[in-house]
């Protein structure tokens, strides 16, 4: 009896197809590893040795000699060193106390850069003088530095009077205030006059500065000169009589300026003859 073997038919469970997925691996590239950055502070540091050059070549002697000072003995006394404000550049401080011509120069570049410098700068003047560099704001009809009459600073005279003590705080000089007015006598019932009124207005000139930088104990005087110092004799009206000035002192008196003569020692009384002398 023949016996039937089992065969494949299409009752059999067909087998699943295998699916293969192929990932490719991304290996980052060499300078995405971040030698980049290397080379870029390398660079950032000699753009910034290039602008450092260059400033040096650019710079005061007075400067030049602080820097050297400094890098040949950095713990030092800071004589040489420049100030410790943050900041301040090429600062007044770096100047001989006594070079007023040095100083001059330094002021007028810092006041250039005032927003209203050019409608200030033919009513401020800048001289050398035996008492010191003396700094003047001329005053026109319409009031330039101060309102008309009164001893209250307009806003652009404040801001330059800030400027000033700014750049005056860092010095070592004593500094004077003075205020002066024209002839013309002041109205109302006299019990205020140009005497008041220019000694007030050399005050309020201190009160500003005073709040701006300049220190308290720099200021030597304030004084109100009322018409005794006009800048035009020949026209006592003429309002670039009104002004005020700020005169920065000399440390010592300059070469050629009169001293006092120094007392004379008395001379020793003559002896006495002694008894009996002819």
């Amino acid at each position: 009896m023949a016996v039937n073997q089992p065969t494949e038919s299409s009752s059999a469970k067909p087998q699943p197809a295998i699916i293969v997925v192929k990932r490719k691996k991304v290996v980052a590239a060499g300078h995405h590893g971040g030698a980049w950055k290397v080379a870029y502070a390398d660079f950032v540091t000699a753009m910034m040795s290039l602008f450092i050059v260059l400033w040096l070549m650019n710079a005061d002697d007075e400067v030049k000699k602080a820097i050297t000072f400094y890098f040949n003995n950095p713990s030092g006394l800071g004589t040489m060193m420049g100030t410790g404000m943050a900041g301040a550049g090429s600062s007044l401080v770096v100047i001989p106390k006594d070079d007023m011509a040095k100083l001059r120069e330094k002021l007028q570049q810092s006041l250039k850069n005032l927003p209203a410098f050019r409608q200030l700068k033919d009513h401020v003047e800048i001289t050398i003088t035996a008492d010191g560099l003396r700094i003047e704001l001329i005053e026109t009809e319409a009031g330039m530095f101060f309102e008309s009459g009164k001893a209250v600073p307009t806003p652009g005279g404040a801001e330059l009077l800030g400027r000033l003590a700014e750049e005056l705080g860092q010095l070592p000089n004593n500094v004077l205030i003075e205020g002066h007015t024209d002839s013309k006598p002041f109205s109302g019932d006299g019990s205020y006059s140009n005497w008041e009124l220019s000694s007030d207005r050399a005050n309020a000139a201190r009160k500003c500065m005073v709040e701006h930088g300049l220190r308290p104990e720099q200021v030597g005087q304030v004084r109100g000169f009322a018409d005794r110092q006009l800048r035009h004799p020949e026209n006592p009206m003429h309002a670039s009589n009104r002004r005020v000035s700020v005169i920065v002192q000399y440390m010592t008196p300059p070469p050629g300026a009169q001293k006092p003569d120094p007392p004379k020692p008395e001379s020793p009384p003559a002896p006495e003859a002694p008894p009996g002398a002819s």
